[in-house]
């Protein structure tokens, strides 16, 4: 009988490449198009995934501007900050981030999907969105990938 090796295999940083990905959100849900980014952030699209270790891919996200939401959340989603002093809380409505700083909206959705640990904070860099069409990432070369 032939020995087979039956351990698993856990990738480092430096095993596995990393690409650049390009994601048009124009007219998408947003957390659709969130659970994507960050299960490609993540890099679970990967057959190396190793759950320690950050070999998940860049991904660029393009007219954030235009990304929507479903039913009534436009009029009653609202984004709530603390500044850490007594009477800091900051609320702020979806429609006013939309118009002033539609990136946040994005950014915001995918953080709260990838893991709160010092592995989430270096994934999260890795994540690029631009409110308009445009991004001075074309040196990459990356590539487009389409959603469902």
């Amino acid at each position: 009988m032939a020995f087979v090796d039956k351990s698993t295999t856990f990738f480092r940083e430096g095993d596995v490449p990393q690409k650049w990905f390009v994601v048009d959100a124009n007219g998408k849900t947003l957390g659709r198009i969130a659970s994507q980014v960050a299960r490609i952030l993540r890099g679970k699209h990967k057959p190396q995934f190793t759950p320690n270790a950050d070999i998940g891919d860049f991904v660029i996200v393009v007219n954030a501007e235009k990304i929507k939401v479903t039913g009534k959340r436009s009029e009653q989603k609202e984004y709530f900050h603390y500044t850490g002093y007594p009477g800091g809380a900051i609320f702020q409505q979806f429609k006013d981030v939309l118009k002033n700083h539609p990136e946040r909206i994005i950014e915001h959705a995918v953080k709260g999907m990838i893991p709160h640990t010092k592995l989430g904070r270096q994934i999260i860099k890795k994540l690029k969105v631009y409110a308009g069409a445009e991004h001075p990432h074309a040196a990459q070369k990356p590539e487009v990938i389409e959603f469902n």
